[in-house]
């Protein structure tokens, strides 16, 4: 019998941390754009025991992302996929980020949904970002959720409403949590479920170029503010991923899980000054 497959996409700091937690004793395809990090990251992996295959992997393209679905699902049962792909406003400009965050996403939540075995599940990494995203009428929630993949950045208010890169990142991640909502019926069908996790501010690399950005010390302030007072760490969403991926999240399906130590919780009701003054 074939081993039981888990696709982890996106080898960073909580894609890595995910594939060890959730990949023992399975048939492992770690997948990500960049080569050299992923060569390297599946190295480390297989001297520590896992069964590693990597894919290269680009989410905005169809043809890229069915070709690792179908790879996925011929190595054997497809029982978990967990999508961490992303770019930060630091990292990309605007149609960079639409193009990954948004509609890479949705590519992937459609075209796993095909593989996903019965009984399997599926995360999206999203981010603290889409929840508290500003201005979105319910029509144009709607949208976001249902329209059809590669009419996504066609939309009006996507593809000209965007004023900066972290607008297109909120916007992208609020993306996400209403894409997977819709996603969780074609994934049902199957036997599967889907859900979003949604990060606060997490020590990655990612993470830390946002520290180090323009919104530094905006970030460090709500950090201050919030009711655990320091960094989340990949582990932490490790944990929350793999819980919902087993057997006990049975019953949890296209939802988003907030893992943010506390900051919007804050920000909504006890805000820092620098947001009352409007900076």
């Amino acid at each position: 019998m074939s081993k039981q497959v888990v696709v982890v996409i996106g080898a960073g700091g909580m894609g890595e941390q995910i594939a060890r937690r959730q990949g023992a004793g399975k048939h492992l395809i770690l997948a990500d754009f960049n080569e050299e990090m992923l060569a390297s990251k599946a190295a480390a992996l297989q001297i520590d025991g896992f069964e590693v295959t990597t894919h290269t992997v680009d989410v905005s393209s169809r043809e890229s992302v069915k070709a690792l679905a179908e790879a996925a699902a011929a190595a054997g049962p497809v029982v978990e996929v967990v999508d961490t792909a992303g770019l930060s406003p630091t990292q990309a400009p605007i149609g960079a980020i639409l193009n990954v965050d948004l509609l890479g996403v949705a590519i992937v939540l459609e075209e796993f949904a095909t593989v996903i075995a019965d009984g399997g599940a599926g995360v999206v990494i999203a981010s603290m970002a889409g929840q508290t995203y500003p201005g979105l009428t319910p029509e144009q929630e709607f949208a976001l959720a249902t329209t059809d993949t590669d009419a996504l950045l066609d939309l009006p208010f996507v593809a000209e409403g965007i004023a900066d890169p972290g607008a297109a990142y909120g916007l992208s991640k609020r993306a996400n949590q209403l894409r997977v909502k819709y996603a969780s019926i074609a994934w049902g069908q199957r036997g599967g479920r889907v859900n979003s996790v949604s990060p606060g501010i997490i020590s990655t690399p990612m993470g830390q170029q946002e520290l180090e950005g323009p919104s530094g010390v905006y970030m460090k302030a709500m950090i201050e503010g919030s009711g655990t007072k320091r960094i989340g760490t990949p582990a932490d969403i490790a944990n929350t991923v793999s819980f919902l991926l087993s057997s006990e999240a049975s019953f949890i399906t296209g939802i988003d899980v907030l893992v943010d130590g506390g900051v919007i919780a804050s920000v909504t009701t006890n805000p820092p000054a620098f947001l009352t003054q409007g900076a």
